[in-house]
């Protein structure tokens, strides 16, 4: 990430109106704490105003005002209601981002269009049927650092196995969340409901995406979608 980008990252971080720790901000912009000292220190000079103390922590006691963001209702309409889900995903790191993206929005939105509730007629609700996302973090994370995955991991006929895979990509379906990968112990693509894995360790070993068992392969190895019946 730029340092112009990272500055910018920190200010939208400020925008929701909390104290933050030099630590946290530096775990979720991944560089070492002495880098966001200097980042605060720089913003302070330039005139942004943060106040607080290294191992205190840090707060923007005054608004910085960017342009107006102009969106329409139904266009808030969508982007509250798709955070909505998100944030019901039970993915704890989505769920957060979620909620400082609606902060973020808000924050440049136009006077008239900050209204508590741009769901006026809306609702979501969590599908009973959707079990424990415990490990749904920890398999997103796999994905983008290629890390293979030791799990277990109970079959729908209640048989319970082990299996070691290399996570490729996952899936929401609406009432499930599912992890397509290719199965080093079955050597083949299996699909993972998420919410019937019980344990989810990494092993330390980084894949790489080899011919025939990406993604890309296994949609290339789906069966077409027929077309609809014409009368």
């Amino acid at each position: 990430m730029r340092r112009t980008d990272r500055l910018f990252e920190i200010i939208q971080l400020f925008r929701g109106g909390r104290l933050l720790l030099g630590r946290d901000i530096a775990a979720r912009l991944e560089v070492s704490l002495r880098t966001i000292y200097r980042d605060i220190e720089t913003l302070v000079a330039s005139g942004v105003p943060i106040e607080g103390e290294r191992g205190v922590g840090y707060i923007l006691r005054a608004p910085i005002f960017l342009p107006p963001l102009t969106l329409t209702h139904v266009e808030l309409e969508a982007l509250h209601l798709g955070m909505q889900i998100v944030r019901g995903s039970k993915d704890a790191d989505l769920a957060e981002a979620a909620t400082q993206l609606l902060l973020k929005i808000d924050a440049v939105l136009p006077d008239t269009s900050r209204v508590t509730n741009h769901l006026t007629g809306l609702s979501v609700y969590g599908f009973a049927d959707s079990g424990p996302l415990i490990f749904l973090g920890a398999i997103r994370h796999a994905i983008s650092t290629r890390m293979t995955l030791s799990i277990a991991y109970t079959r729908l006929d209640g048989t319970e196995t082990s299996r070691t895979i290399r996570p490729l990509h996952v899936e929401y379906w609406g009432n499930a969340w599912t992890c397509t990968a290719w199965c080093n112990t079955r050597d083949d693509f299996r699909v993972f409901r998420i919410d019937r894995i019980s344990d989810c360790k990494e092993t330390g070993d980084i894949f790489s995406l080899t011919a025939g068992k990406t993604y890309a392969d296994y949609l290339d190895g789906l069966p077409p979608i027929p077309e609809p019946a014409h009368g």
